[in-house]
């Protein structure tokens, strides 16, 4: 961390606070040294503290990090719905059946019920840090937010609007005080990106600037921030264009091997794809190369520690980090199949 995240890290007090990050700007590490802290701080005794994300394979990752730090039993991780299902299992409520995507909705919707007719009680954290709040939706962070012990009254938002890739619809009048965040003078705003080099960055400004428009709020509202770079130099990233997605696949495994060889771990390397018929020809031409790789398509497919090549879809991919990452089939035409643009 550098001065100023190790200050902010530190100084975090009491009390519901907002962080506003752009991608690669240390929101997570901010996260986990918090939840370290207060873990230590506190007795055994302490009602535990939950670190809340929407994607599975962050809330993955985070619980190994903390399980090797041994804080398992004091900090528990879990993905939104995981979380919001074992809520209404422990507490005898009602359970819907049927796929997860089709079900999702119903199982909110009863845990709220629950929580407001007193069933699931409040209260029963005493800390909750949320990673990636821009994913939530409005009634989830007003579920959330009742379960913070009021004695220690402890919540922590990590948020970055830029990064809001759900779509999901959001009243324009939103504000944190509308679900129950009470920020207001303790938000902060973190404008560096620490993770990419600059030339990422001036490469993925020019593909996403007309979605980056910096827009101010005040701190109760939702800025929009245009990230600056750190000053890191290092290679452009490699742009290759080839006749088919087939083709794309076995450049890719070819570079990936190439990388190993220059010292990159297997686990450091990521294919990230826009939809599983891209990830299955991936996971082809890195069979095909007798490379090892690991593809994550449900829940529980995520290995974060084994020594492998991650082959997932761009969504469920944020807020990790890789050292080496590999995009194919960023040409193909969305939602008709796999023609082209001219």
């Amino acid at each position: 961390m550098d001065l100023q995240q190790e200050q902010l890290a530190r100084s975090l007090g009491d009390g519901h606070r907002v962080i506003h990050g752009v991608a690669g700007s240390g929101k997570t590490m901010i996260l986990g040294y918090r939840a370290e802290y207060l873990a230590k701080a506190h007795t055994p005794t302490s009602k535990p503290i939950l670190v809340l994300c929407f994607n599975e394979p962050l809330a993955v990752k985070l619980d190994a990090v903390f399980a090797a730090k041994g804080l398992a039993d004091r900090v528990h991780v879990r993905n939104f719905h995981k979380w919001c299902r074992q809520q209404l299992v422990a507490f005898g409520q009602d359970v819907p059946v049927g796929h997860p995507l089709k079900i999702f909705d119903q199982m909110v919707n009863n845990g709220i019920r629950a929580v407001d007719g007193k069933h699931i009680p409040s209260g029963q954290y005493q800390a909750i840090l949320i990673d990636e709040g821009h994913d939530f939706q409005p009634e989830w962070l007003k579920l959330v937010t009742q379960m913070v012990d009021p004695s220690t009254n402890s919540l922590l938002l990590l948020y970055d609007d830029a990064q809001s890739i759900y779509e999901r619809k959001r009243n324009k009048q939103f504000s944190f005080k509308s679900v129950g965040v009470q920020a207001q003078g303790r938000t902060t705003i973190l404008k560096i990106n620490y993770r990419n080099t600059k030339q990422i960055l001036q490469t993925a400004s020019l593909i996403a600037a007309d979605l980056l428009t910096p827009e101010d709020k005040d701190d109760d509202g939702i800025p929009l921030i245009r990230p600056i770079s750190y000053g890191r130099e290092g290679q452009a990233p490699m742009v290759v264009r080839l006749p088919s997605l087939r083709d794309e696949a076995f450049k890719v495994a070819e570079l990936l091997q190439a990388a190993h060889e220059e010292g990159h771990a297997w686990g450091d390397m990521a294919i990230l794809c826009r939809d599983y018929a891209v990830m299955d020809e991936c996971a082809l031409a890195l069979k095909h190369r007798r490379l090892p790789y690991q593809v994550r398509k449900a829940s529980g497919d995520y290995k974060p520690n084994a020594d492998s090549i991650k082959v997932m879809t761009m969504k469920v991919s944020k807020g990790l980090e890789f050292s080496v990452v590999a995009m194919p089939g960023v040409g193909l035409r969305s939602g008709w199949g796999r023609e082209r643009f001219k």
